[in-house]
């Protein structure tokens, strides 16, 4: 009776904790491989690049010189992964670039087959580890930002009482209770005009730092989170 009492609390944890369709997916390498379509270069600890890429539109005169910039994923395609469609549809980020969420569901080595490829240009940039990191965020790490995010007021669809116990115990200890620190930063409730940019964060992490991902848990946990954030000091 114990031991069908035990199996059972912790099937009941797990699902909990996890859905069936998080459960299937290796959740590492897809956080890491968001953390590399965040800033690649950062998370593998490599150099900057130093020449623009390739497919940058010249008409971005922001960013089309800035190398560090427009050799981000994220840069063209976008924290939701919508590209043309999504956020970057219009403001200084915008490139008119389709987004990657064509390929969500996809096959991982078709999508290594086009970071690899002469246009993208990253073969020689990225580890076999990495681009399998790449693909499988590509593949299996989307999400409908629009679930949790309203796409015209930018308010996230979370529960900000639910979120500030999750931020008080995962959160505060690096940010602060007021989201003020680290002090090379600014505050978190100053960044909540871009939601999809600390979504993306919230799920995967940041690169190359020690903060959590919290992608293999409920993804509301985390718009809870975005929802307490925005009630933070913007100052």
């Amino acid at each position: 009776m114990k031991t069908v009492l035990k199996a059972t609390t912790t099937g009941l944890l797990l699902t909990f904790f996890m859905a069936p369709s998080v459960m299937a997916q290796d959740q590492g390498s897809i956080a890491r491989g968001g953390r590399l379509y965040d800033k690649w270069y950062k998370e593998i600890k490599a150099e900057v690049p130093t020449e623009s890429h390739k497919l940058y539109p010249a008409a971005n005169e922001k960013y089309a010189d800035n190398p560090g910039a427009n050799w981000r994923c994220k840069e063209c395609h976008g924290w939701d992964g919508m590209g043309v469609d999504g956020a970057y549809a219009s403001g200084k980020h915008a490139t008119g670039i389709k987004g990657i969420n064509g390929m969500a569901g996809g096959d991982p080595a078709a999508v290594t087959a086009v970071l690899t490829g002469d246009a993208h240009g990253y073969g020689d940039k990225l580890s076999e580890v990495d681009l399998t990191d790449m693909a499988n965020f590509v593949t299996a790490g989307q999400i409908d930002m629009d679930v949790y995010i309203d796409r015209a007021t930018k308010a996230p669809k979370g529960n900000a009482v639910q979120g500030e116990q999750v931020y008080n115990t995962v959160c505060a200890n690096c940010h602060g209770l007021d989201g003020k620190l680290p002090k090379e930063m600014p505050p978190l409730g100053s960044l909540m005009g871009n939601p999809w940019e600390i979504m993306h964060k919230a799920l995967n992490g940041q690169p190359n730092e020690r903060m959590p991902a919290l992608r293999a848990i409920d993804h509301q946990v985390a718009t809870d989170v975005l929802a307490y954030l925005a009630t933070l000091p913007k100052e």
